[in-house]
This record gives structure tokens, C-alpha cells and sequence, in this order.
């Protein structure tokens, strides 16, 4: 078995190499199409063998004597550009000494992390921000799940806990409300360089057939424009292989404490299509997540079930020497039979609703994709359409009256395009241009009323288009010291108007509707001083902004202004995660934020968004990892944060607060002082430690162990006297082992060890109904899988 990838002229410095573990034939074929060389493997064992990922700065001759060093082969030039594989010739060797341990499993690369989140393939050691990339194998370990695996590994990471397809994600301590409003999310979330939404929440992806997740911390306005106030997160998914054709599918069954039963099921399917050429990939998932919530009310127990299907599609083809493009489609489909939220004082896990509280939420998205190299430029376009729906159902009954629901639908369309050309030298040094187009409508619709009897309230209608041209270029300065700047300039449409209003207060309301347009320059900077060898340190300024709109206050609709958040950071670190023996990292940022856009509960008794007022964030993060031997390694990470909002009681009427929620005015100024001037979410505390041990006990049987311990601070639920219950305060465990036996893999893990109540979220229902609420953990359950691959 052979490969050829034969082109006019090879890449002659280093290039930028992210090649996943693999075949020795995939990963061949790989580095001869991004290198333009000749690379030929006559032999069938050595075209399969198994190699770690390899990733860095590297020339096509190193990258090929690295995979031959991991396959146990050797090059061969065989003319320019172009080289042989063959394995190594084994002699005859004297009688052996006593036989050694085996050696570990080993998936950690031999180069340093390429950040293909910073939209130049720049290295980790050139990169100045925090960052963090975990592998999608560990994110996968112990059976697919969604954004959570992913929280639960990184303590810079926080969510709401509404359910899946409903959650707000944070990160480093931004973090506006709880609910899902007309206000853009704070986090960017995408899949590739698309993103996934605009202003609905998390679509809880699963993290399916992933090479990575990358999160950059901290505001990324310069790179990815509105919306990534906090930082962002990227799903970099496994491209289909034109190689070589594989299979794989896991299978699990799961239990739960005082709750039903679940079951999750995965299959990745890759087919070249065209030998080297054209391949497709297809990735299909479904999970049941069994019950705990108990409802008396209803006689029901364990009602929160919850069903999740989805999956994707990718088609790859190679239309000359260095250009591709690529189709990709998603969908996934959540339905929740009922909230996980219970009372907080009562019987454990039990919810005296008398209505059922179910929620659906469906995803789709298409892309296309087209990449190529000019000389020494790359160029990427990348355009999509997305549909993302939701509806939620609350329970609204107020104490002594009848039955009450509240119904929320919010349904979102989005197009876009992001076209960017980048050159990147070894040095750290290059350049970056891009355009970019998004139009994104969503209807926010409202229902009221019995539940056989809803009746519509007012809604509302946003849209925004955005414009946008980014640039960013690095120079090496000096040996030691590399400086990047940026600039980002968007011009923004925004129009919006009230939905199922009365002809009398569409009328009023006539100037509030009006389309608005505006011009948003985000500036950066960055700079990157390596004081010696194996210590850096990095100095960063970005800015993030998110659009206004119109928001929903009693029966009308009123506007609220965009805000805007800027940071200053430094940062210390030391080591290459999972390649030195020791990593640490250390980071201290401070944030003004202008305008605060919020949610909160108005006088009326449901949500609404409004401008809350300015506020100050100081956030320290620390991580540090190490290898004990050839098989353990250990890893912890803490996150400060210190938030405070400034002078927000103008934004409420504290007068008029003070008198609604007491009869001691004094008292009640002090405690809603306190509840609003907290940024909401946000624990001051967030702390991880985790160990993973990985060997290799025999020549085909494989063993690793994945245990972890996260502690959550406490926090307020939200801004305002009547969202401003705590939450948080607990201490969340979980641990998975795997054996491997050739193709088959056996995996048994157990999450939430102590079967911990907790209170992860103080937030069912907005609604006032006479009960405390707290969101459990998940109670402890045991979950045994099957895997296979071919």
C-alpha cells in the first residue's frame, strides 16, 4: 500500500502542522497535501500502524521523521521533496536482559499546541492570552456528553443549569443573567470558524468525534466581534480522512440514585469516497438522561427525563494541490419532559408544581467551506445558515390563585460569512485580514394564562445585521519579545418591534422601533516576553462589545443600549501541557464593564432586560500540571473573582423596591444593595484537581483511569431583590476508567461519588410562587460502556 502526493514544489520552511492521532497512512497523506511532497509507504503494516497526534512549527522533513520515530520506521529520500517509508530491520539480538514494565499509552504530542482558535495557526508559544484546548478523546471518556464535560474540566468555565439546549454560558466571571432574553450571549460559541448562536443560549452540542475544544479567556472583540465579552469557545472537529476508511461506535447504559435509568449510543462513520480526494464523515449520537425530580402534585415521579438526538455530516474534496472544500450539516434535537429545579425546603429532589414544565429545543446548521494556499498566503471562507428554536414552559401559579403557565418560544435565524487570508512565520511573527457578514433575526413570542388557555402577551422581534473588516499583525520585535495589534471595525444595523401588541401601545411605542445604525472599533494589543527559556510572560488589552435591542417591560417594548467591557491582563507560564514534565500558569486581569446588559424580573412578575450600570471585575487564575513517572499525571486550577456593579439602584427605583419587598426600610436598603451590586452567576471561588493515569499492560490491553474533584463557590442567582438568592457552595466528583482489549473497550465511571445535593442554580421559574428553588446535582449514578473501532 502506497501514497503520492505529488506538486510543483514543496513547502520549503516550517509550516503550521495539527495532525490528529492516527494511521501512519492518514497522517502521510495529510503532511504530503499541506506540505506539496511525495511520501510513499509500500508497506501494508507500517500504512496502519498507530502514531500519536503531532502538532507545531515544523519543516515536512521533520514532521516525517517524527511519525517514523512513533511508526518504528525509516526515511528514505528519494528525490526533492520526496521520501519512503519502510519499517526497521530487526537483527538478531543477543539473549535479552530481564523484561522491562510496559511502557505508557501515550496521546500526548510531540510538539508544541498549534491555537487554531487565533485564526493564524499561531503556536501555543507564541500566544499571548490564556488559553486552553482539551482533547475531544477526553471529552468523549465515559460516553459522549455536551458543554458540561467541559465546564467540569476548566474552572474559568461556569453555566446556568436550566437544562440542556437552555443554558448561559461564562466565562472569567462575565456574566449578565439568567434567563433567555433578547440580550446577546456573553460567550461566542462555534463550530469551526462559524458561530453556533447570536442571542439564544448554549445549544448544548455533543461533544462528538472532536479533535479538540479551545477556549480563549477574556474579551476576543478584535477576532470574533460582538458577543464575546467573556472569551469564547471552538469546537474543532475530526475531518473526514480520504485515506482510509474506519468505523466506530460506543454503547452505554447508566443509573441513577433516587432516579430512572439512561442509555447513550454513538457511531462515527468515515468512507473515501475517491482515493485521496474525496471522503465523507458522519457522526450520529443519541442519549437518554433519566429523572430525579419528583412531583406530588401531579403524581409523577422522576420527571425530568430527558432526550437528546442529533449529529453531523461532512463531505471533503481536494480540488487541486492545497485547496478543498468542505460541506458540513448538524442537527440535534433536545426534548426535557419536565425541569430539574426542586424546593429548596421540603423533601430532597421534590417540586410542588402543580403544571408540567417541559422544554424543546432543535438545532440545525449547513456550511461550506473553502480553503487554500497561495504562496506563502493561506485563505479561508467560510459561509452558513442557522436555525435555532426553543420553548420553555413555567409555572406561574401564584400562592391561594388558580393554576397559572407562562410560555416562552424563541425562534432564531442567522446567515453569515467569514473570509480571512493569514501568513504565519516560525518566529511567531505574521499577519491576519479578514471580512466578515452576519444577519441574525429572532422572534421572541410570549403565552400566558391556564394551561388550557394560554393567551399571548407581548413579544418581541430583533434583528441585527453587521459588517465587519479585522486585521491583526505580529512583528518580532526583539529575540525575546513579540508584539501583536489589532483593530476591528463593524458597522452595525439593528432594528426591532413589539410582537402581539395592542393597536393603543403599538402606537406609543412607534419611536422606540425605529432602525438603528452605528460604527464599533474594537482596538488590541498584545505583547509576548519570553524572560528565559522556559518562562514567559504576556501583556494583553481587548475590547468586546454586544449590540442593544428592544426588551419586553410589562406590556410594552423599550430599548436598552449596547454595553461594553474592557480588559487589561498579565500572565505568567512555564512548560507545554502534556509535553514537560511540569506546566503552571498564572493570570490576573482586570475588567471595566460600561452599560451593563441584564435580565431581571419587572413589576409585573416576568423577565425583562435593561441596562443596570457600569461595573469593575478583577479575575486571578492559576493551573499547574505535572507528570509523577511515565503514567500519572496531575493537574489543578483555581479561579478568583471579584465583581461588583456600580451604583445600580438607579436602574431599579430602589425607593420602590424598598417599600415592595419590606416593611424595615432601612434593612431592606442594605440587602438589596447587596443583591444588586453582585454580578450575578459567578462563584468567587472555583478550584479543580484532577489525576489521569494511563499503561500499557500488554502488547494489546490498555488501561486509563480519569478522576476529578471540582468546587463551586457560592454566587447570586441574578441582579435584583427578587433574583438575588444564593447558590452554589458544593463540591462535585467524578471518576472513569477504561481497559482496552484491542478493538473492544470497556469503560465503568461514576459521577457525583458522594451523592451530593448542592444547589447548582436558585432558578425554576422566575415567577413568584412562595418557594425557595435549587437546582441538585445530578445524584450519583454509575454508568457502564462499550466501545469499538475498525
Amino acid at each position: 500500500m502506497a501514497t503520492c502526493v505529488v506538486t510543483t514544489a514543496a513547502a520549503a520552511g516550517p509550516i503550521a502542522v495539527d495532525l490528529p492521532a492516527g494511521s501512519v497512512g492518514q497522517q502521510v497523506v495529510a503532511l504530503g497535501r499541506l506540505g506539496r511532497a511525495s511520501i510513499v509507504v509500500p508497506d501494508a503494516q507500517l500504512w496502519s500502524r498507530r502514531v500519536p497526534a503531532l502538532r507545531g512549527q515544523l519543516t515536512i522533513e521533520t514532521a516525517l521523521a517524527r511519525i517514523a520515530r512513533d511508526a518504528g520506521a525509516r526515511m528514505q529520500a528519494i528525490g526533492p521533496a520526496s521520501w519512503r517509508l519502510v519499517p526497521e530491520r530487526r537483527v538478531k539480538a543477543a539473549p535479552r536482559p530481564p523484561r522491562r514494565q510496559p511502557a505508557p499509552v501515550s496521546e500526548t504530542p510531540v510538539a508544541d499546541v498549534v491555537v487554531t482558535a487565533s485564526k493564524r495557526d499561531t503556536s501555543r508559544q507564541h500566544f499571548a492570552g490564556q488559553y486552553a484546548r482539551v482533547a475531544g478523546t477526553d471529552l468523549e471518556f465515559g460516553g459522549t456528553g455536551g458543554t458540561e464535560r467541559l465546564a467540569d474540566r476548566l474552572t474559568s468555565v461556569a453555566s446556568t443549569y436550566l437544562g440542556a439546549g437552555r443554558n448561559k454560558l461564562f466565562i472569567r466571571g462575565i456574566a449578565d443573567s439568567s434567563f433567555t432574553g433578547p440580550t446577546q450571549a456573553t460567550v461566542g460559541q462555534y463550530f469551526g470558524d462559524l458561530r453556533l448562536s447570536y442571542n439564544a443560549p448554549d445549544p448544548d452540542l455533543r461533544l462528538s468525534d472532536l479533535a479538540a475544544v479551545e477556549v480563549l479567556e477574556g474579551p476576543q472583540g478584535t477576532l470574533y466581534g460582538a458577543g464575546s465579552l467573556g472569551g469564547l469557545i471552538r469546537l474543532v472537529p475530526n475531518a473526514p480522512d480520504p485515506s482510509r476508511a474506519s468505523i466506530s461506535a460506543t454503547l452505554g447504559g447508566s443509573t441513577t440514585a433516587h432516579g430512572g435509568p439512561g442509555a447513550d449510543t454513538q457511531l462515527v462513520a468515515n468512507v473515501p469516497l475517491v482515493a485521496d480526494c474525496l471522503a465523507i464523515r458522519i457522526v450520529a449520537n443519541a442519549a437518554t438522561e433519566g429523572g430525579y425530580i419528583d412531583k406530588p402534585l401531579l403524581d409523577r415521579t422522576d420527571v425530568n427525563r430527558t432526550r437528546i438526538e442529533g449529529g453531523r455530516a461532512a463531505a471533503h474534496l481536494d480540488l487541486a494541490p492545497r485547496w478543498s472544500v468542505e460541506l458540513i450539516g448538524i442537527g440535534q434535537r433536545i426534548r426535557g419532559a419536565d425541569s430539574q429545579y426542586a424546593d429548596r425546603d421540603g423533601r430532597p429532589l421534590t417540586r410542588s408544581a402543580p403544571v408540567t414544565e417541559g422544554f424543546s429545543a432543535d438545532f440545525g446548521q449547513a456550511q461550506i467551506v473553502l480553503a487554500g494556499v497561495i504562496g506563502t498566503v493561506r485563505f479561508r471562507s467560510t459561509s452558513g445558515v442557522t436555525a435555532h428554536d426553543l420553548m420553555e414552559r413555567y409555572d406561574a401559579t401564584m400562592p391561594g390563585e388558580p393554576v397559572r403557565l407562562f410560555a416562552q418560544a424563541n425562534r432564531t435565524r442567522m446567515q453569515a460569512n467569514e473570509t480571512r487570508l493569514w501568513s504565519s512565520s516560525p518566529d511567531g511573527s505574521g499577519w491576519l485580514a479578514g471580512f466578515s457578514y452576519l444577519h441574525n433575526r429572532s422572534r421572541l413570542t410570549r403565552l400566558f394564562g391556564t394551561p388550557g388557555d394560554l393567551i399571548p402577551v407581548t413579544g418581541v422581534v430583533n434583528g441585527i445585521a453587521e459588517t465587519t473588516l479585522y486585521g491583526e499583525g505580529s512583528v518580532r520585535v526583539l529575540a525575546g519579545l513579540l508584539a501583536t495589534a489589532g483593530l476591528r471595525v463593524t458597522r452595525s444595523v439593528v432594528d426591532g418591534e413589539g410582537a402581539d401588541v395592542t393597536e393603543r401601545i403599538a402606537l406609543a411605542q412607534l419611536a422606540t422601533t425605529a432602525q438603528r445604525a452605528q460604527t464599533i472599533v474594537l482596538p488590541s494589543a498584545a505583547a509576548l516576553v519570553d524572560l528565559t527559556p522556559r518562562l514567559q510572560l504576556f501583556l494583553r488589552y481587548q475590547q468586546g462589545f454586544r449590540p442593544g435591542g428592544l426588551a419586553i417591560d410589562g406590556d410594552f417594548v423599550r430599548r436598552f443600549r449596547n454595553d461594553r467591557v474592557a480588559t487589561t491582563e498579565a500572565g505568567l507560564r512555564t512548560g507545554r501541557p502534556g509535553i514537560d514534565r511540569i506546566d503552571a500558569s498564572l493570570t490576573l486581569a482586570h475588567t471595566a464593564w460600561r452599560d451593563i446588559q441584564a435580565d431581571f424580573i419587572d413589576g409585573s412578575g416576568l423577565p425583562s432586560t435593561a441596562n443596570i450600570g457600569d461595573g469593575r471585575l478583577w479575575t486571578i487564575e492559576g493551573t499547574v500540571g505535572t507528570r509523577v513517572g511515565q503514567a500519572l499525571r496531575l493537574e489543578a486550577a483555581v479561579s478568583y473573582n471579584d465583581g461588583r456593579i456600580d451604583d445600580p439602584a438607579s436602574a431599579y427605583g430602589l425607593s420602590t423596591l424598598v417599600a415592595a419587598f419590606a416593611s424595615d426600610p432601612v434593612a431592606s436598603r442594605a440587602q438589596i444593595l447587596a443583591r444588586l451590586s453582585q454580578i450575578p452567576n459567578i462563584a468567587r471561588i472555583t478550584a479543580r484537581t484532577g489525576a489521569i493515569y494511563r499503561r500499557q499492560l500488554s502488547g494489546s490491553t490498555d488501561l486509563k483511569v480519569d478522576g476529578w474533584l471540582r468546587y463551586v463557590g457560592s454566587s447570586r442567582l441574578g441582579v435584583g431583590p427578587v433574583l438575588g438568592q444564593r447558590q452554589g457552595s458544593y463540591l462535585d466528583t467524578g471518576i472513569t476508567a477504561r481497559i482496552g482489549l484491542g478493538t473492544l473497550g470497556i469503560t465503568l465511571g461514576v459521577t457525583n461519588l458522594a451523592d451530593v445535593r448542592g444547589n447548582r442554580f436558585a432558578l425554576g421559574t422566575p415567577f413568584t410562587t412562595g418557594r425557595d428553588q435549587v437546582t441538585p446535582l445530578r445524584p450519583r449514578t454509575l454508568r457502564l460502556g462499550l466501545d469499538t473501532a475498525f
